[in-house]
């Protein structure tokens, strides 16, 4: 009677194990970087909301119309990280994607 108490796998058991471990890991890339992504889509939001299409003030009330500047300037550079942010979402998503196809027809 023979028992094996350790199994050993085959070269085709570990580049199953690869690409799954590849697939795991552009998956939780992905959502990583989306939720990051939709973060500063949202603190931008916030801020548009504090910002308004027309000021009118006299002298007295320009520390407004500097707020105001503040606003715009951070919402200005919120524009390359939100472009990054959303290239990188996409093409994780479609790296994963063709992995998870490419794992669906290997395994035909």
């Amino acid at each position: 009677m023979d028992i094996h108490l350790f199994r050993h796998s085959t070269e085709e058991e570990t580049m199953l194990d690869m690409k799954s471990l590849l697939l795991t890991l552009l998956s939780s890339s992905w959502g990583v970087i989306t939720l990051v992504l939709i973060g500063v889509v949202v603190y931008r939001g916030i801020l548009s909301t504090r910002e308004d299409d027309q000021i009118f003030i006299d002298d007295a009330e320009q520390h407004y119309y500097q707020e105001q500047q503040l606003i715009i300037a951070r919402m200005s550079r919120l524009r390359g990280p939100i472009i990054a942010l959303s290239l990188a979402s996409a093409v994780l998503f479609l790296s994963a994607v063709g992995v998870w196809i490419y794992q669906g027809y290997s395994s035909f």
